[in-house]
């Protein structure tokens, strides 16, 4: 059980994961679902996803941009049965076959007339003359009160229709996803040593920038291209984390441009590392995830001497914690075609650290 910053009593919450999981059982039980949280920890990403692995669109509708007629519709004259009929928006599924995932993003940031339109929608699955598909299904997400947002009390009976959840930010998960998404190294090997850095919101302050999932991806952008002066970047990396963690970064940033080239280590070039800074080792870690990987979606020749020589130079030069990081990457988020037989220095790993691996692998 985790103490919800917006309250004063004890709120079960999930991190993207466990959101997953229970959204997805959620929607197989046709229940509409509600997932609550600070800003910035990929509430919607999360939905998106579900909609991906599943195959079925996702309407994202962002509720405080709309008016109450945007949900009901805008009425008019039919001729043919000379009645007022109306006409629902072109945003909600008109096919009855339809399976998409209706996302209602910042409900309890829409004023309270748009709150009682969706009301309708979600308790009827009706809006005037309008009726939702039966496959199609119900998911909303919001701020918290406390997070200091543009929000509205809602309404006990709308409430009373959601299942509901908090989500707060998780080291873990994210790590899962960045590397899978090929998240800048120097970011994702920052926060691989300073985890305490992923999300540092606090509601009460007058910084306008704060760190959060979503925007140390921005700082992942901003790396990318690598064609801007440290001073320019400086002053976009505290535009996304804010002065302080900007200033950290930077500092890492400083060593980890020092590290050997992940490309040299597995071909054999690079054999021993000198800098044993923790930081900047995170990141080249990653670094040679992302190179071994490259090489094995391009099927280049002799992979496999590539790999063994990833994990002789990790083994050589890397302690435990880090050399876990790696083979987990490897081998659990990549899948990599690893080929012990062809591996001189397999076994070796294995008898080192197999048995850290595993429990890593055992407690994702």
């Amino acid at each position: 059980m985790a103490k919800s910053q917006s309250s004063d009593i004890n709120i079960r919450t999930v991190g993207p994961k466990g959101a997953i999981k229970a959204i997805t059982k959620a929607i197989a039980k046709r229940r509409p679902l509600f997932l609550w949280g600070p800003p910035g920890i990929g509430k919607s990403d999360i939905v998106k996803q579900i909609g991906d692995s599943t195959n079925r669109e996702v309407i994202d509708i962002r509720l405080p941009l709309w008016e109450p007629t945007d949900i009901k519709g805008i009425p008019y004259y039919n001729t043919d049965t000379k009645t007022m009929v109306w006409a629902p928006p072109a945003e909600l599924p008109l096919d009855p076959e339809s399976t998409a995932i209706i996302f209602l993003d910042e409900l309890n940031s829409a004023p309270p007339a748009v709150q009682a339109a969706a009301y309708q929608l979600v308790l009827n699955r009706r809006v005037g003359t309008y009726v939702l598909p039966k496959g199609v299904d119900i998911v909303a997400a919001g701020n918290r009160d406390g997070d200091r947002g543009v929000t509205y009390r809602m309404p006990k009976p709308l409430a009373n229709r959601f299942l509901h959840l908090e989500m707060k930010p998780d080291f873990d998960d994210f790590q899962e996803w960045a590397v899978m998404n090929k998240t800048h190294a120097d970011v994702v090997g920052y926060l691989g040593f300073a985890k305490q850095d992923l999300f540092d919101f606090d509601p009460k302050s007058s910084s306008h920038a704060f760190a959060t999932p979503r925007s140390w991806v921005f700082v992942s952008d901003l790396l990318v291209d690598d064609d801007i002066d440290t001073d320019t970047l400086t002053n976009l990396i505290a535009g996304a984390v804010g002065d302080g963690l900007a200033m950290k970064f930077m500092a890492h940033r400083k060593v980890a441009g020092k590290m050997p080239k992940a490309a040299d280590i597995v071909d054999g070039k690079e054999k021993e590392l000198k800098i044993k800074e923790v930081s900047a080792m995170y990141s080249l870690t990653v670094s040679l995830c992302y190179e071994l990987k490259d090489r094995a979606d391009k099927n280049v020749k002799g992979w496999d001497s590539m790999a063994d020589n990833f994990f002789r130079y990790m083994m050589d030069n890397f302690p435990t914690e880090l050399v876990v990081m790696g083979a987990k990457v490897a081998l659990t988020n990549y899948n990599l075609p690893l080929d012990a037989s062809k591996m001189k220095n397999f076994d070796e790993f294995h008898q080192r650290f197999g048995k850290y691996v595993l429990k890593a692998m055992e407690n994702q």
